[in-house]
């Protein structure tokens, strides 16, 4: 057996748990509580995971060279778009069939695409704070904060459709 048997690409061997995040993510928008907004679920699964300290949201040396690695790269930082886009489509799928609108909802994809964009720049910004003080605890209460505050930004640009 060879490594592509596992990774359809070989930038996939640097983005190995992209899968399993990914499945989390649209897991805990389809199996959410009635009474509460994917949003919202996507926040507490963002407390949860670093409560968790998932391997996804960890923040060390190891990980900064994780982030080192792709930005350095054109490759890998073409794989992390293209991942990312897959999820959007994912996502904007996953929230239209929570409150059974088409697949094609151009809110449930401007809904996904700010989500997207939140923990995006969540995380990149808790690697630049861990990157300047060396410190994961600082890292996770900016990534966090972010999370919290983009959030509130998506209940209020969303505050008219069934996403909010």
């Amino acid at each position: 057996m060879t490594v592509f048997n596992h990774f359809p690409r070989k930038e996939d061997m640097f983005f190995d748990q992209d899968q399993e995040a990914r499945d989390a993510l649209l897991s805990a928008v389809r199996m959410k509580n009635q009474d509460m907004t994917a949003i919202e679920a996507l926040r507490r699964l963002a407390h949860r995971w670093v409560e968790e300290d998932r391997s996804y949201i960890r923040f060390f040396g190891g990980s900064r060279r994780f982030v080192e690695a792709v930005g350095a790269s054109e490759a890998l930082k073409a794989r992390a778009r293209a991942i990312r886009d897959e999820v959007v489509r994912a996502l904007t799928a996953a929230l239209a069939e929570t409150v059974n609108r088409p697949a094609s909802d151009p809110d449930a994809y401007l809904a996904a695409s700010l989500l997207l964009a939140t923990w995006t720049v969540a995380f990149i910004e808790a690697h630049a704070a861990f990157r300047i003080h060396g410190d994961s605890a600082a890292a996770k209460t900016s990534f966090l904060a972010i999370i919290d505050k983009g959030s509130g930004g998506l209940v209020a640009a969303l505050s008219d459709t069934p996403y909010a």
